[in-house]
């Protein structure tokens, strides 16, 4: 039983950004977007703390035909607990993937109870599970489809909760783009952000930003640009070609924590922002930083992964990152990682590792 909008009791957040656009003056729109495996409550909290980002989405909650557990969603955004907000106080909506109408509305009403500050809709993700389970880019092939869920969703939560939608330019071909577009917001969607490629393309580049020029064209709500904008050159050629000043950034603010920060400077005339890039050592202070953090937080090997993993996405824009990785590929222990890392002169300064106690997500400083 779906409950009616009338009848949603939650408790009010405290969130001041729900607004799909920035106030003028305060820049781009900068969304940290979601990212299977990579994006989880370290990084949101890291990237938070970094600035520049103004929205952020979980990882993508699978919904089947059942109204989940709160405790699911906590599991996937403890920033429940804090009014959905990050400790920076960035807005993390909470993502809901699935292919059918019914139970899809049960669950967002589930993530506005629970205060979520927006809920967001995954019909983008790639992976052949997922497509073959009725969800992520799958949906795309029938347009019809996007608005029957969003629609369905608008039904039971208030008219002015944020819910949005993340999108492809199609799964084969780009023969939908408008269609897809006209869904959405005729839906009922608050903001689409749109990855610039097909299912089938996955992440070859190029990212194809004429074609949200296309879908900005016939939608009635902001239209966000993702895709392959890997510095400012990226976003002012993305801006140029797509039309769009607002931008959602997934492997490229990865790969340049502090992207973000020098999209605001670039379109900010109020804040005084600097928009100079930061430097290898800078950006190992980073590193340092989001090692410490998941080994306090998680198990060794989990933050041996993670360190790994980040190293590797870093290469896209420091180089110096692969010369790390390959350091440390085959070590997992803290004592062994410092120990090789520092055998890296020029790196040594950088990295101090000291045990630390477990416990609650501390705030990132930088």
């Amino acid at each position: 039983m779906i409950p009616s909008s009338s009848s949603a009791d939650r408790p009010a957040s405290n969130n001041s950004r729900e607004s799909e656009v920035l106030p003028p003056g305060e820049g781009a729109f900068v969304s940290l977007a979601p990212m299977e495996g990579v994006v989880d409550p370290i990084v949101r909290q890291m990237w938070s703390a970094v600035g520049g980002i103004d929205h952020m989405v979980t990882e993508f909650v699978r919904v089947t035909d059942k109204t989940l557990p709160d405790h699911v969603f906590y599991k996937y955004s403890p920033e429940l607990k804090n009014g959905g907000l990050t400790d920076a106080g960035t807005p993390v909506y909470v993502q809901l993937l699935g292919g059918q109408p019914e139970p899809m509305a049960e669950n967002a009403f589930k993530v506005f109870a629970l205060g979520a500050p927006g809920l967001d809709l995954n019909f983008g993700c790639p992976a052949k599970t997922v497509n073959r389970h009725d969800g992520g880019a799958a949906l795309l092939k029938n347009p019809h489809r996007l608005y029957d869920i969003i629609s369905a969703i608008r039904k039971v939560v208030p008219k002015s909760y944020p819910v949005t939608a993340k999108v492809r330019l199609g799964f084969e071909d780009k023969s939908l783009v408008r269609e897809i577009s006209q869904a959405c917001s005729e839906g009922g969607a608050l903001r689409l952000t749109v990855h610039a490629r097909t299912k089938v393309e996955g992440y070859k580049p190029p990212a194809h930003w004429e074609f949200i020029a296309i879908m900005k064209e016939v939608s009635k709500i902001p239209v966000i640009a993702n895709g392959d904008i890997w510095n400012l050159e990226d976003y002012r050629r993305c801006r140029e070609i797509s039309g769009c000043t607002d931008v959602a950034l997934g492997r490229c603010l990865m790969a340049r924590p502090d992207l973000g920060l020098q999209i605001k400077a670039e379109t900010t005339t109020t804040r005084g922002l600097s928009a100079s890039a930061w430097d290898w050592p800078t950006t190992f202070k980073h590193v340092q930083l989001f090692y410490q953090t998941n080994l306090d937080l998680m198990s060794e090997q989990y933050a041996a992964r993670r360190l790994k993993q980040y190293l590797k996405m870093l290469a896209n824009s420091h180089p110096e990152a692969l010369e790390v990785f390959a350091q440390i590929k085959r070590l997992h222990g803290p004592d062994e990682i410092l120990h090789e890392l520092q055998q890296v002169p020029e790196l040594s300064d950088y990295l101090q590792i000291s045990p630390k106690a477990k416990g609650d997500l501390p705030s990132a400083h930088i």
